[in-house]
């Protein structure tokens, strides 16, 4: 038993909850800088402001993933997950910009992203559930369409209001703009509708074929047979680990508490401390042979296949680098360009404007290229296809220092935009063929881990090496992210890939 080939336009309907997912997120990307420092952030407050995004998707994505490789309902395995995260996403594009404090609008960014996560999770896992191995590139890259084309009008909905609406695009200090507001109810409206497409236009397999399926594969039901097992990753093995973590990040956590430096560091070494004592309790519950969903998850989080463990170098260095961009484009703009910090002008509003221009310009081409991947992969290989692409989102962001004129900075977002149709689709073409169906959801959430923690590392981190060793100027971190996603291309070299590519629809 094999699972049928799917139409164009059935992929289609899969995947467009995309477009309203990505509108929403694109929103979130292109103006929650802006909406802190409206509400009163310093620039070296700003990445940590961020950590609620990171955070609730290191927790929410495996879990949700476990939970949905389980899930049987009218609505099917992972359409539930879907609908609620487009609910709640919804509300919270409402409210965001309409916080009136700095703290509340952080905690609705933790709520909007945790809601965010909840709804794409399961999309990544629907495509390794309902596409057979040779169309699931394509899966991935009508994913990354439908994400660049949600981008793009999310993206430009500010500069569209500014200069065709009478809405102000100003506003007294301390008030978010109408031209935002307006972008975000539009925003919340469009990811509703749009996850609601994909939840009534599309059908799953149920849990019994998906088993029949897996049963079929040789090869899939050996991939199993060796993460099932518990052997894979000994409860002594799991103690050494756990113990180690727990150690390493008490260690620094006390450097940094005799040298007085940034707190914002303790939200790293704290979390490796944090993550640390969950393996130890884990290896103390399966030496009695205590067997729940804990136990597994933070089990199969040390079993995971070779080609996961190698794309995930590849996924934390090119998240670091889209992190950076996303945090400090905006504060780089305005200043290395722009010459200005304060919220309350024209010229720091126009200039934000144009920076969600820019991020259109990268969605677009995103967009754009998306469908020219998976031609070139099958001509080059998606290695090569994926390191070509890192590289030049990397000198795309390195090359924003040398700029001095606002229109010319859309050369570098080319680059970028390439490197982001990448990253959205091929990564996960190559990861989708090394998982078993019966734990797709859960690998794909834990895959999340290496697009997640990059971006705390970022959010601890960059402000401090911005503060310290560039005099507060935003535009080095993008120099950073640059060389960050270069590397990144390169360690896709490591990663063995034999995935085939059909491009016949």
């Amino acid at each position: 038993m094999e699972k049928r080939k799917l139409s164009f336009w059935e992929i289609w309907n899969m995947s467009f909850g995309f477009l309203g997912i990505q509108f929403g997120f694109a929103l979130q990307n292109a103006n929650t800088s802006r909406i802190f420092e409206t509400l009163g952030a310093k620039i070296d407050e700003i990445p940590i402001l961020w950590i609620a995004a990171p955070v609730s998707g290191l927790i929410i994505q495996p879990v949700i993933g476990y939970f949905s490789d389980r899930t049987w309902t009218r609505l099917g395995r992972r359409r539930p997950y879907f609908l609620i995260g487009a609910v709640l996403s919804s509300i919270a594009l409402f409210v965001m910009p309409n916080s009136p404090t700095l703290w509340i609008a952080a905690g609705t960014l933790w709520i909007m992203d945790a809601s965010i996560n909840v709804s794409m999770e399961p999309f990544r896992a629907l495509v390794g559930d309902n596409l057979p191995d040779e169309q699931r590139a394509l899966g991935f890259v009508m994913q990354s369409f439908f994400i660049g084309t949600g981008a793009v009008v999310g993206s430009i909905l500010p500069y569209l209001f500014a200069n065709l609406s009478d809405l102000s695009n100003v506003a007294p200090k301390g008030i978010i703009p109408d031209t935002v507001k307006w972008s975000f109810y539009i925003g919340g409206i469009v990811f509703l509708l749009s996850v609601l497409w994909t939840v009534f236009k599309t059908t799953e397999y149920t849990p019994e074929e998906l088993l029949a399926f897996e049963a079929n594969s040789k090869k899939n039901t050996e991939d199993i047979s060796n993460l099932e097992a518990e052997s894979g990753v000994t409860t002594k093995k799991q103690l050494l680990l756990g113990l180690l973590f727990a150690g390493i990040g008490g260690l620094i956590s006390f450097l940094i508490f005799e040298n007085s430096l940034a707190k914002e560091l303790y939200i790293l070494f704290v979390g490796l401390i944090f993550m640390g004592v969950l393996f130890v309790i884990a290896s103390q519950l399966r030496t009695k042979k205590v067997q729940n969903g804990f136990t597994i998850i933070m089990t199969d989080l040390l079993n995971m296949p070779k080609t996961m463990q190698k794309l995930a170098w590849v996924q934390f260095f090119s998240w670091f680098a889209l992190f950076s961009m996303w945090i400090y484009t905006t504060q780089a703009v305005t200043t290395h360009l722009f010459h200005t910090t304060d919220t309350t002008t024209k010229i720091y509003n126009d200039a934000a404007d144009w920076v969600s221009v820019l991020f259109t310009v990268y969605n677009g081409i995103a967009a754009a290229v998306a469908f020219l991947l998976p031609v070139i992969a099958k001509r080059i290989g998606i290695r090569a296809t994926h390191l070509l692409a890192l590289c030049a989102g990397g000198v795309g962001l390195i090359s924003i220092y040398f700029i001095g004129d606002k229109q010319m900075l859309i050369l570098p977002m080319l680059g970028v935009g390439i490197a982001w149709a990448s990253i959205l689709s091929m990564p996960y073409a190559m990861l989708s063929g090394a998982l078993p169906a019966a734990k797709m959801g859960y690998y794909m959430g834990v895959f999340n881990f290496f697009v997640v923690i990059p971006q705390i590392v970022a959010a601890t981190i960059l402000g401090f090496v911005i503060k310290q060793f560039f005099h507060n100027e935003p535009i080095y971190a993008l120099i950073i992210g640059g060389i960050s996603m270069i590397f990144a291309g390169l360690l896709t070299l490591r990663v063995n890939s034999k995935t085939k590519i059909e491009i016949h629809e």
